[in-house]
C-alpha cells in the first residue's frame, strides 16, 4: 500500500467492502467537534451531518469533518442542495463523503458524480492539499485516484422515480451506496408512517437487488424506531443502518432519567 493510501483511508467503505454492517449516527443538534469523539467511543463507524435539516454553517460541519477523519470515524454530509456550492465545499472542507437528497434519475446521479468525483470518473475541480490526506502534497493523478476511492457517494432513494429508475441509478458508475429514506419514501408512495406496509418492504428488496447487481450498497434511514425492520432489511442485504440522531439520544436519555427520578419520588410518597 503506498504511503498516500496508507494516509487516506475510508473505514466505512472498508467495511462495506468485507459486505459487513455499518453503524451510523446521524449530527443535526451538536455545534462542536466533541461528537465525533463520542460517536467514535460509542462505537459508530462513520456519521453524517445533516445540513439538510438543520442551520449548521458549513465551517461548522467541516471542523466536525476533520474531527471526525483524524480519529478514524468517517464523516459524511447530507447536503441541503445538490449543487457545488455545497457539495464541493465540504469534501474540499473535510467531508469523506456526501449523501445526495431527492435523486430521481440516472442523470441526476450521474450528475452528483461529476461534482463528487475526480477525473476520470468525474469533473470534481482540484483544490490544493486536503485535510483527508493532512495537507500533504503527492502527484496529483494519484491523489485523484485515491481520493475517488475514499471518498462515498451517497445518492438517497426517497422518491418513486427513483424506484422506477433504480437498476438504472445502482448501475452509474461513481455511486457508491443507494440509502434507502424510509419517510419521504413511504409519503410519496401514500403509506405515510406505515412502515410494516409490503410496498416498503419491497422497495429495499428491489433496491438491494439492482445494488447487488452492481457491486453497490443499501442503506437503511428513518426507521431508528424500529429495531425489527432495521434487522429485517439487513438480512435482506442492506449494510449501512442509520441508527438515529444526536437530538434523539439525548432526548431518550433524558426522558429516561427524568422517569426514573419521579418514580422514585412517587414512591416516596406512597
Amino acid at each position: 500500500m503506498s504511503e498516500l493510501r496508507t494516509i487516506l483511508r475510508n473505514h466505512m467503505k472498508e467495511k462495506l467492502a468485507r459486505d459487513e454492517v455499518v453503524a451510523s449516527m446521524t449530527v443535526r443538534l451538536c455545534r462542536s467537534i466533541e461528537i465525533a469523539q463520542i460517536a467514535k467511543t460509542a462505537g459508530f463507524d462513520t456519521l453524517y451531518v445533516d445540513m439538510e435539516h438543520n442551520t449548521l454553517s458549513i465551517d461548522t460541519v467541516c471542523q466536525i469533518c476533520i474531527s471526525a477523519q483524524q480519529i478514524g470515524i468517517t464523516p459524511l454530509v447530507r447536503v441541503p442542495a445538490n449543487t457545488p456550492e455545497y457539495i464541493c465545499r465540504v469534501l474540499d472542507g473535510g467531508a469523506m463523503g456526501v449523501i445526495t437528497p431527492h435523486i430521481r434519475s440516472a442523470a441526476e446521479a450521474k450528475a452528483m458524480v461529476d461534482l463528487v468525483k475526480f477525473p476520470p470518473i468525474g469533473h470534481r475541480s482540484a483544490g490544493g492539499a486536503l485535510s483527508q490526506y493532512h495537507y500533504r502534497s503527492f502527484p496529483i493523478n494519484e491523489t485523484n485516484a485515491a481520493m475517488n476511492d475514499a471518498t462515498s457517494l451517497v445518492v438517497m432513494m426517497e422518491t418513486v422515480a427513483a424506484l422506477e429508475n433504480v437498476e438504472e441509478i445502482a448501475a452509474t458508475e461513481g455511486v457508491d451506496m443507494l440509502l434507502i429514506g424510509s419517510n419521504d419514501l413511504c409519503g410519496e408512495m401514500g403509506i405515510t408512517g406505515q412502515y410494516d406496509h409490503p410496498k416498503l418492504k419491497d422497495a429495499f428488496q428491489r433496491t438491494i437487488d439492482a445494488a447487488r447487481k452492481h457491486g453497490k450498497h443499501v442503506g437503511i434511514g428513518g426507521l431508528a424506531s424500529r429495531d425489527d425492520l432495521m434487522a429485517q432489511f439487513v438480512e435482506m442485504g442492506a449494510r449501512y443502518i442509520s441508527t438515529g440522531t444526536d437530538m434523539a439520544f439525548l432526548m431518550s436519555a433524558c426522558v429516561q432519567r427524568a422517569r426514573f427520578v419521579k418514580g422514585i419520588a412517587t414512591g416516596a410518597k406512597v
